[in-house]
């Protein structure tokens, strides 16, 4: 409805499901996605760390 071609759509959703998600676990969702930018810039291979029940809200 607010996007003009489908992978804006896709963007968006996947957006809107990661701030939620972190929202749900008791994550600022912006400490959040910040904390996983630098954590891949520095180790891409670990996602499995990045996951929002594994991140500690005292780390983001």
């Amino acid at each position: 409805m607010f996007n003009n071609a489908t992978s804006g759509a896709n963007a968006s959703a996947i957006l809107y499901s990661i701030i939620e998600t972190a929202k749900a676990n008791g994550l600022t969702p912006f400490d959040y996605i910040m904390h996983c930018l630098e954590h891949l810039a520095a180790s891409p291979d670990n996602v499995e760390a990045l996951l929002p029940w594994n991140v500690k809200s005292g780390k983001v």
